[in-house]
């Protein structure tokens, strides 16, 4: 019988545009960098905020799930983003998604739980630098100055008309997440690289 296992190393949405991401960082002497971080996991957890589960799922992933509309709790290398009421993405290393979600449903026993792995359906974009707020105000509608876009926010929003969540890091220096559906990262990575060069 045939071999029929992938044997080849899975590659990023934009691993063809790496280079010219590290190009605009080194030419910007550092105002602006671009990279991608792949194959981050990704975990989509729809359940009751007020129910027994919340908190126990909170608690084995040592980690909060954020109550506030639009706000990230960071615990280790977990993040946690509220997306709704009910909904949260949790953004964790590459490689976790399937414990974290082991944890996820043995925590929450038989309480009512929804836990998707959606770790292939979008790639990150790291967006730092003194003029990340700058690059992304050219095409996000969202007021991105700290006092309304500070440290620990996040959104579900459009950027280049592309649909994306963006999320401000828990320190400034860190810069944006840009999370973007991997069929539409090519094009929103050739955008900021547009954009970007008008600070080269």
């Amino acid at each position: 019988m045939a071999e029929t296992a992938l044997t080849a190393p899975p590659r990023s949405p934009l691993s063809r545009v790496a280079d010219r991401l590290a190009a605009v960082t080194h030419a910007s002497g550092g105002a602006i960098r671009l990279a991608e971080l792949p194959f981050l996991a990704q975990l989509n957890i729809r359940l009751d905020a007020k129910g027994a589960a919340a908190e126990a799922v909170g608690l084995a992933l040592d980690l909060q799930l954020p109550l506030q509309p639009n706000t990230v709790v960071r615990a280790g290398e977990s993040t946690a983003l509220w997306l709704g009421p009910d909904e949260w993405l949790l953004v964790a290393p590459p490689g976790s998604e399937r414990d974290l979600e082991s944890r996820i449903r043995q925590a929450a026993g038989d309480e009512p739980v929804s836990v998707t792995d959606v770790s292939a359906q979008r790639t990150t974009l790291l967006v730092s630098g003194p003029r990340a707020r700058d690059l992304l105000a050219h095409g996000c509608a969202l007021d991105l100055h700290p006092r309304a876009f500070g440290a620990g926010r996040c959104a579900q929003t459009t950027l280049g008309r592309t649909q994306v969540v963006l999320v401000a890091r828990d320190d400034p220096r860190a810069g944006f997440w840009v999370l973007v559906r991997s069929t539409f990262a090519g094009y929103l990575a050739d955008w900021l690289l547009d954009a970007a060069t008008e600070y080269v």
